[in-house]
């Protein structure tokens, strides 16, 4: 595609090395623990979710997203019901397709998917607008209320699916849609005279935008991201002001909510709604990587500290308050009542994934995968058709009957919500989880490179010297700790493979060709490894899993006498089913002796981990409410088991943090 460049802003070109992810279409997962997640979202999860938004799964909440579209389309007379933010939902849903489609032709999900577009297309306005709440019933209030609106949220996902669609067949019959309502968008908002100073109350179109403009080439999308980001906070508020154009008054709920109360570069801590936040940094993180903005590249880093060393639970999931749906302040990390919504933790995924573009550390590749196992992957039941959209650290059943409130978690996962932002969120991130396992430099550097963050059986080509090169990555990761590599090229070549070191390792080496050996990495945290490849070169990785007790940091006042136990990139937890009722009773001795053992019978195939602990038994005798204490106690057998596969089978009590002898 041609270059516009309307707005003559030149992207620049720092001199940080540029990393670049290996085009998805160039990595396939082939077997192992993802790749099974992968067959489930495309067999199994698209067709279920495709239902839903047809409203055909009985006893699930309706979605009416489909013929929300039919009605904007002129093709139904029924009245748009659901949510105002409805249309991402089906966005997502395409988006996941596309990542599947790339991976594996599928002549009728990419009929279906034809289908979807052509409707979605007739439902688009002359002008380009597109959208199907304000399009059929307030079809006069565009643009008046973008607090709450969610118009450019929607145009953000819709943009996001046009693109991967794209990418995925060559087809442009949604990416044209999308560059008619971006260009719609355009004309609309911006800095010029006559336009709108808005930005969208639910950020999402800041990185879709960087997307668009990365496959167009079109510096105006680039630039209208960059607005949004820079915009956002001033004074006068703009959501004040719409507010008093529509001749109400200012929203009760603070700007801090939607990270609006301050310009970003003047923001030292995360606040407000964690998702929001989460596609704010990751729209920032782009646009600072693509025009050399150091001073919000550093913002970004600033508040990737704050977010994983004092926000972040140990699952990897953010967000610990119901009161917006958002973050508290430091250290403020309730089990019970987290609300750590899976799309906050697909949010921190992607956010991490621009980190690692920003700058190589192994750091932001350690959190992309801790996120990944855990508080990302609870979200969806093993079948794929069950969901939470909050997921807890510690569950008391009894208390969530007797003690209705938004502040407690069902304990079993959900057909379908409302508010449906989870489903579709973890489909497509798992369905283009290929994107995020390898990047490479990408041609501004002398230096030839790739990069491997995650360890995925998986099969990576790229090319260097005018040579294509396939890197075979096998493992069975990650219940076992060896990673081999094998370099399949036509001749010998010259590249840097470089291997993250998990932060969970503590003693990882590499081995290669059985002659060098690698025990030190670099301050990036990878083992580096710069050679002379041949054809059939092997590298064996070793991270040994050991199982540890991770203690949190005493300001975490919930955890205090706790600890968390860990494996890998697995955090684990206890559950009523295998361990009995009052899991808080429990505590380990001082050095528990625990023990790792695969059960491929269990949950799908999982390690479980099995040792001794106790329990009280002085209140077993006298059933009395309280009394003098009593050290008696007697020695019981628990079994923990991958934080991720909990309440898939009989519902009960929860807990990842566990009582410990001192």
């Amino acid at each position: 595609m041609k270059k516009n460049t309307e707005r003559n802003m030149s992207v620049v070109k720092n001199n940080t090395l540029k990393i670049e992810p290996v085009p998805f279409k160039n990595v396939k997962i082939t077997k192992g623990f993802w790749f099974e997640k992968f067959k489930l979202v495309k067999e199994e999860v698209l067709p279920y979710q495709w239902k839903t938004l047809n409203d055909e799964v009985p006893g699930a909440e309706p979605s009416h997203a489909i013929e929300n579209f039919k009605i904007a389309a002129g093709e139904s007379d029924s009245k748009f019901q659901g949510r105002v933010f409805q249309d991402s939902d089906v966005a997502k849903w395409l988006e996941a397709v596309s990542y599947c489609l790339a991976v594996e032709p599928d002549s009728e999900l990419e009929k279906l998917a034809d289908e979807v577009i052509a409707l979605i297309g007739r439902a688009q306005q002359e002008d380009g607008y597109l959208n199907t709440y304000y399009t059929v019933a307030q079809p006069d209030k565009r643009w008046t209320d973008l607090r709450i609106g969610h118009e450019l949220y929607c145009a953000g996902h819709m943009i996001e699916a046009g693109v991967a669609y794209y990418l995925a067949t060559g087809k442009r019959n949604l990416l044209d849609i999308v560059i008619k309502f971006a260009d719609y968008i355009d004309s609309v908002f911006g800095p010029e005279e006559g336009k709108k100073r808005g930005y969208p109350g639910h950020q999402e179109i800041e990185l879709a935008l960087v997307k668009l403009y990365q496959v167009t080439g079109n510096e105006r999308y680039l630039n209208l991201s960059k607005f949004f980001i820079d915009e956002r906070g001033k004074q006068p508020h703009y959501f004040d002001l719409e507010a008093e154009a529509r001749g109400a008054k200012p929203r009760k709920r603070r700007h801090d909510y939607s990270q609006s109360h301050v310009p970003i570069r003047e923001q030292e801590v995360a606040i407000g709604h964690a998702v929001r936040a989460m596609y704010f940094y990751s729209g920032a993180a782009d646009v600072a990587r693509l025009t050399g903005d150091q001073e919000l590249a550093n913002v970004c880093r600033r508040l990737w500290e704050n977010v994983t060393n004092r926000q972040m639970y140990i699952t990897g999931s953010i967000g610990s308050t119901v009161t917006g749906e958002a973050f508290s302040f430091d250290y403020d990390l309730p089990n019970d009542v987290a609300y750590a919504e899976t799309c906050a933790a697909v949010g921190v995924i992607l956010w991490a994934h621009r980190m690692l573009k920003l700058e190589v550390n192994s750091k932001y590749a350690d959190v992309m995968e801790r996120v990944l196992y855990n508080g990302m992957l609870s979200g969806m039941s093993l079948d794929g058709k069950r969901y939470f959209y909050i997921n807890p650290l510690e569950v008391w059943p009894e208390a969530n009957k007797k003690r209705p409130s938004k502040k407690f978690v069902s304990p079993v996962r959900q057909q379908w919500f409302t508010t449906a932002c989870c489903p579709p969120n973890m489909a497509r991130l798992i369905a283009s989880l290929n994107n995020y396992i390898y990047s490479q430099t990408d041609g501004s550097t002398s230096e030839d490179s790739v990069y491997v963050h995650l360890y995925i059986d998986s099969k990576a080509e790229v090319e260097f010297e005018n040579q294509k090169i396939t890197i075979n990555q096998e493992t069975n990761y990650p219940w076992e700790d060896t990673v081999v590599f094998t370099i399949d090229a036509d001749k010998a070549v010259d590249f840097t493979l470089n291997l993250r070191m998990p932060g969970w390792c503590r003693n990882p080496q590499v081995i290669v060709n059985d002659e060098e050996v690698i025990t030190q990495g670099n301050a990036q945290g990878y083992f580096e490894i710069k050679r002379t490849w041949q054809p059939g070169d092997k590298v064996y990785l070793s991270l040994p899993m050991v199982i540890e007790l991770i203690e949190a940091n005493p300001q975490v006042r919930v955890n205090a006498g706790k600890v968390a136990i860990q494996r890998g990139p697995l955090v684990y937890c206890l559950e009523e089913v295998d361990n009995g009722p009052v899991l808080q009773d429990i505590v380990l001795p001082k050095e528990p002796e625990l023990v790792a053992e695969f059960d491929p019978d269990l949950l799908g195939g999982v390690t479980v981990i099995k040792g001794k602990a106790y329990r009280s038994v002085s209140f077993d005798e006298n059933n009395v409410l309280y009394k003098p204490i009593d050290y008696r106690k007697k020695e019981v057998d628990i079994v923990a088991i991958p934080y991720f596969s909990w309440v898939n089978r009989t519902p009960g009590e929860m807990i990842v943090w566990v009582r410990i002898e001192k």
